[in-house]
């Protein structure tokens, strides 16, 4: 269920998404699984320690795959931090739009969610939480953003990649808000956010070595074939 990728970095493997965990001298949780997986991530975290221990969530975008557990997670009391995009949706102040396709399964989903009673500060791109530089990487969610620790060469991607085959893809096109935004941003975050060892997606088998050049060579395919996809969705 835990494993181990650092001294400092934990995988928790919910059956279908992850949730990471990250000490940079803070106990950080990283996304939180579906709803009903908040049991499996509790018993998770206490092999690293409790979920009292938890200083902070760091959350890469609402989805309800990733935002699911945290209204369900007894004993966590830490703040929230998530792009400024999502946060009106993470907090309940907004729902999603209705006029994005994937705004309407957001909203269907979102019916499972408890709205967490927790503290949620909205980050914006270039800002730092704790050792973590934030990335803003719209297109997967209008707030989509990933996050780097230089200090612990740590990147913690969400659904700006997929692994798939032993190498990163964008996600399918169906499952963004706008599909050409999301390979920008992959392109962009690539050339910005510097090196990086161990790399945390939110699907599939993270890396622990070569991470930004994993995501790299999935930005220049990216760059290569447009969208990355054809008009059926299949990969180009």
């Amino acid at each position: 269920m835990v494993t181990t990728l650092t001294d400092d970095v934990w995988w928790v493997d919910l059956q279908g998404t992850n949730a990471f965990l990250v000490d940079d001298g803070a106990l950080t949780l990283v996304d939180a699984g579906m709803p009903w997986h908040s049991s499996r991530l509790a018993r998770a975290i206490s092999q690293v320690g409790s979920v009292g221990d938890i200083e902070r969530v760091l959350v890469t975008h609402f989805d309800i795959d990733h935002v699911g557990g945290l209204g369900r997670l007894g004993g966590l009391d830490a703040t929230v931090y998530v792009g400024a995009g999502d946060a009106p949706y993470l907090r309940g102040d907004e729902r999603p739009p209705w006029s994005n396709r994937k705004g309407v399964l957001q909203r269907a989903l979102d019916l499972t969610r408890s709205t967490p009673d927790l503290p949620v500060e909205a980050v914006e791109d270039g800002e730092t939480v704790g050792s973590f530089t934030a990335y803003h990487t719209p297109g997967h969610t209008p707030g989509h953003t990933a996050f780097v620790s230089e200090e612990l060469s740590v990147g913690l991607l969400g659904d700006l990649v997929v692994e798939s085959d032993g190498r990163y893809e964008l996600p399918p096109w169906y499952l963004n808000y706008d599909g050409d935004r999301a390979r920008e941003s992959l392109v962009d975050f690539a050339d910005r956010a510097g090196d990086f060892a161990v790399a945390c997606q939110g699907h599939g088998t993270p890396f622990v070595d070569r991470g930004s050049e994993r995501v790299a060579d999935a930005a220049r395919r990216a760059g290569e074939s447009g969208s990355g996809t054809d008009a059926t969705g299949t990969r180009a």
